[in-house]
């Protein structure tokens, strides 16, 4: 079942586009990975599905009910959860606080959402009393996705979840965020390191200059020469 579709979005800052009738969705239990060169439009456009963009024309839809008109804070409720790529925890909060206030919106018992979380990071429940703001970066961004997770999210969303992290750590942190998908999940994200998200994509999205460039699943992306020349090194 398709979770999200960002379809033909058409809009930007002010009076000048920076979307052009720009399409992005991904099913549930999936990775869709936004890429393309620098200013191409990938943040703007899940800033665009997440509510944060004012669309011209297109439409948002989520779980087949069209949220294009809803604020991001009613989007939270219907399922969505985004993770920004900076500032995306409280640095004076601990562990444990960052995530309960991640479950902000619920009502019911979180303990059995925040040990699935422990259980995806344990690095998480070591530290879970000490300040975000004294973790490192990689660990930082696993409290940044757990805090989103306790949302128990249809939807989660990643703006570049790998930004300044070692080798190995963004290769731990694509390894969690495979464990998500499995769970049910559907995961759309922006990423940086093109090859290494297009190769645990289930579909990948070229953007250039805010419009659709190319668009098929991870691994033909990859295998496309044109593609490999243009954006990939190669």
């Amino acid at each position: 079942m398709t979770a999200l579709i960002g379809e033909k979005m058409t809009g930007g800052y002010g009076g000048a586009d920076i979307l052009h009738s720009c399409t992005v969705g991904v099913h549930t239990g999936e990775i869709a990975v936004i890429v393309g060169p620098n200013g191409a439009g990938k943040s703007t456009a899940m800033k665009a599905v997440f509510g944060m963009l004012p669309l011209r024309e297109g439409k948002v839809v989520l779980d087949g009910k069209d949220i294009t008109q809803m604020s991001p804070q009613d989007r939270v409720r219907e399922g969505m959860a985004f993770v920004p790529q900076t500032k995306n925890v409280f640095t004076s909060m601990t562990v444990e606080e960052n995530l309960e206030m991640g479950a902000f919106i619920r009502d019911d018992d979180i303990q059995e959402t925040m040990e699935q979380v422990f259980t995806l990071f344990p690095i998480l429940k070591e530290k879970r009393r000490q300040p975000a703001g004294e973790l490192s970066g990689g660990q930082r961004q696993q409290v940044a996705v757990g805090r989103a997770l306790m949302t128990k999210p249809k939807l989660l969303m990643l703006d570049e979840p790998t930004a300044g992290v070692s080798p190995i750590v963004m290769d731990e942190l694509f390894d969690r965020i495979i464990e998500v998908a499995r769970s049910g999940i559907a995961v759309l994200m922006v990423e940086q390191n093109a090859k290494q998200a297009l190769n645990i994509a289930d579909k990948g999205y070229v953007l250039v200059q805010g419009r659709n460039r190319y668009t098929d699943t991870g691994e033909a992306l990859l295998a496309n020469p044109d593609v490999r020349r243009a954006f990939l090194g190669g």
